[in-house]
C-alpha cells in the first residue's frame, strides 16, 4: 500500500536505536502509524514534534503490517510555542485525545478539518475560546451530541451558567457554550469551568467508558487558568 499525504503528527515513540514509530492524522486515510528510520537523527528529530504538518509518502506490502514513512517538514507549528505553557499544553493535550479516540485508518474529514482551523487560529488573542468550541466540536463528530441548545430557556446562575443534567450527569455551563457565541468577557474563571465542562463530557462519553487513560497535559492545561484575573 503506497500514498502520499500531508498529516499531522500527533505521537511519536522509540523504536529500535535509530528509528520512531509515529502517528499522524491524514486527510486521506486518518490515523495511521508508521515507521521512520533515521527518526532519532538532528535533522529529522527536530521537526517529529507533536502536531507540525509533515508531508508523507508511506510505503507498505501489506495493509495489515506496520508501513514506513518518508517525511518532510510542512509546516512548524508546536516550535512556535515552546515558551508558551498554555498554548504548548493545548497543542499536546488535543493531539493526545485525537491519538487516541481517532479509529485506525479510518478518514474523517470534519475532525481534520477542524482541527487544522484550530492549528491556524492558535496565534489568535481569543485562541483559548476556539480551543473550547473545537472541543465541543470534536464530541459531536465522535458521535456523542449534548444538544446544548435545548437548555437555551434554563435560569442562569449567579455567574452566567447554567446547571443542566445530561445522561444522569449534572454540569455546571458557561451560558455562551449553550448559546454558541462569543462570550463578552473572557475570565480564567470562565475558561477554567469551559474546561472543566468539556473534559467531563469527553471522560464521561469516550475514555471511562472503554477504559482509557486520560491525557494528563489536558487536565495541566486547566490548572493554568486557576488564578483569577
Amino acid at each position: 500500500m503506497n500514498w502520499e499525504d500531508e498529516c499531522y503528527l500527533l505521537s511519536k515513540r522509540k523504536f529500535r536505536e535509530n528509528a520512531n514509530i509515529i502517528n499522524v492524522f491524514s486527510r486521506l486515510k486518518g490515523r495511521v502509524s508508521g515507521i521512520v528510520y533515521g527518526g532519532n537523527s538532528r535533522k529529522i528529530r527536530n521537526y517529529l514534534q507533536l502536531s507540525n504538518k509533515l508531508f508523507i509518502v508511506h510505503n507498505s506490502k501489506s495493509e495489515n503490517k506496520l508501513g514506513y514513512f518518508k517525511t518532510e517538514l510542512v509546516k512548524p507549528i508546536s516550535p512556535l510555542y515552546f515558551h508558551d505553557k498554555e498554548r504548548a499544553s493545548a497543542l499536546t493535550s488535543i493531539c493526545s485525545i485525537l491519538n487516541i479516540l481517532l479509529p485506525e485508518a479510518q478518514p474523517n474529514k470534519n475532525i481534520y478539518f477542524s482541527f487544522e482551523q484550530f492549528l491556524d487560529s492558535i496565534k489568535l488573542d481569543n485562541w483559548i475560546i476556539l480551543f473550547i468550541f473545537f472541543e465541543i466540536n470534536l464530541i459531536k463528530d465522535l458521535g456523542y451530541d449534548p444538544n446544548l441548545e435545548k437548555f437555551i430557556n434554563e435560569k442562569l446562575t449567579n455567574n452566567n451558567s447554567k446547571k443542566i443534567k445530561i445522561d444522569n450527569y449534572t454540569y455546571e455551563v458557561p451560558e455562551f457554550l449553550i448559546l454558541k457565541k462569543f462570550p463578552e468577557k473572557i475570565s480564567n474563571p470562565l475558561i477554567k469551568k469551559s474546561l472543566y465542562f468539556t473534559r467531563n463530557i469527553i471522560q464521561n462519553k469516550f475514555f471511562i467508558p472503554n477504559n482509557l487513560v486520560f491525557p494528563k497535559s489536558r487536565v495541566l492545561l486547566e490548572n493554568y487558568f486557576n488564578y483569577i484575573i
